[in-house]
């Protein structure tokens, strides 16, 4: 009776930890998704007014439409150049398709760390054919991509938010290539 009541203990206290820890970085993920709606909205609603446009207006506008594979269509909507030193480039990846489907193994790329951490959008690149350089998405210590992970099969006609955050290139450089395996390329403008 002791030994199933410790059994019981321990198996409680995994899950809750389990739950504690899939909860706080979910938060943290996505924590920042909220704040960027409002400013968008506003942005919008004080460019049809005729007000002066201020730095974050136009963030709602689409920067690129990435055609890929089965029927998925990537936006990208913004480009921000952070005071850190890297560039985040943020948008949605939508099925445009009348069935289900799954974004490509092949847009992780082919590099062995990368891969070895499933399903990513790693393998994107920004080129800078001005300064003839090409940047790669970052990776933290442990060889993960900064980058969206294991997105889930996305039903017609759904879409889903994803991220890159690449090293930023000189400040002086604003037009880069954005490419993605199994999707267009396309050039989009850095902000900031």
């Amino acid at each position: 009776m002791s030994i199933r009541f410790t059994t019981q203990a321990r198996r409680g206290m995994v899950a809750l930890t389990v739950v504690a820890g899939l909860a706080l970085g979910v938060a943290s993920c996505s924590g920042g998704d909220g704040d960027d709606k409002k400013p968008k909205a506003s942005a919008s609603a004080s460019k049809d007014g005729g007000s002066n446009p201020s730095a974050q207006e136009g963030a709602d506008d689409v920067l690129a439409e990435l055609k890929g594979e089965e029927g998925l269509m990537l936006k990208i909507t913004s480009a921000a150049r952070d005071a850190g030193g890297f560039v985040t480039v943020s948008g949605e990846l939508k099925n445009d398709g009348s069935e289900s489907a799954r974004v490509s193994v092949r847009t992780a790329g082919d590099e062995t760390e990368i891969i070895r951490h499933g399903s990513s959008l790693g393998g994107a690149t920004l080129v800078d054919s001005k300064s003839k350089k090409r940047y790669y998405v970052l990776r933290d210590t442990d060889g993960r991509p900064l980058t969206t992970t294991n997105m889930p099969r996305i039903k017609a006609g759904a879409s889903i938010p994803v991220f890159m955050q690449f090293p930023s290139p000189p400040s002086g450089t604003s037009e880069v290539a954005f490419q993605l395996p199994t999707f267009s390329s396309a050039t989009i403008m850095i902000s900031g």
